[in-house]
């Protein structure tokens, strides 16, 4: 299965999705691209739509290598890896602070002066364009629950099989649409995987709201 682009992703994805939703839901997208598959289900289920800004940990000179990954109210480290790479307190600590800084700046942004919603006794249906390791979805998925989310239902359009298996114990659920055992990158399930901008999830947002 591959998907035209992320809109077409999130029109295929929203039924599912709309099928394990049992009540009230707000609609978190995962910038960048996860906002613009999270809009289709957003609009089928007639629900608010917010960002939740999850950020990987980088490893020292090695800043793809995730050795954990923040998100609002929690923190997630690999103290296995971090262990073997002898990573430094003082690193650690400098690269907490920063990626926390940049989701303060990236939520104030994408938000545009608007008021988080708020979680309590709603669904929270977290959106991602697609997972590979799933370090950053689970510290979202943990920052859902640590608003006070009632259920969490984590959905994407693409994951390897053992990475939905977990994020299906993670989360109350995980929605995906394929589940390839031969997995490289998200953007080979697309035909079309451009950049998105800043400029488009705040268009995004605000349409919505």
């Amino acid at each position: 299965m591959r998907f035209a682009d992320r809109t077409d992703a999130g029109e295929r994805l929203a039924p599912l999705v709309a099928a394990a939703v049992g009540g009230p839901a707000v609609v978190l997208g995962i910038p960048r691209g996860g906002v613009v598959v999270a809009v289709p289900v957003a609009r089928l289920l007639g629900a608010p739509l917010d960002v939740i800004v999850p950020r990987k940990l980088g490893a020292p000179a090695q800043p793809e290598l995730g050795i954990g990954a923040v998100a609002p109210g929690v923190c997630i480290l690999d103290d296995d890896l971090i262990a073997r790479l002898h990573v430094s307190r003082d690193y650690l600590d400098a690269e907490i602070a920063r990626q926390r800084a940049e989701i303060v700046r990236r939520t104030e942004r994408y938000r545009g002066g608007r008021a988080p919603l708020d979680l309590g006794a709603v669904a929270a249906v977290l959106v991602d364009d697609g997972v590979a390791t799933g370090a950053t979805a689970f510290a979202a998925i943990a920052s859902a629950r640590a608003a006070g989310a009632a259920h969490v239902i984590f959905a994407a359009p693409v994951a390897p099989p053992e990475t939905a298996a977990r994020l299906g114990e993670a989360a109350d659920r995980a929605v995906v649409l394929t589940t390839p055992p031969w997995f490289a990158a998200v953007g080979e399930w697309y035909e079309r995987f451009d950049q998105v901008s800043d400029e488009e999830v705040q268009a995004a947002l605000a349409d919505a709201t």
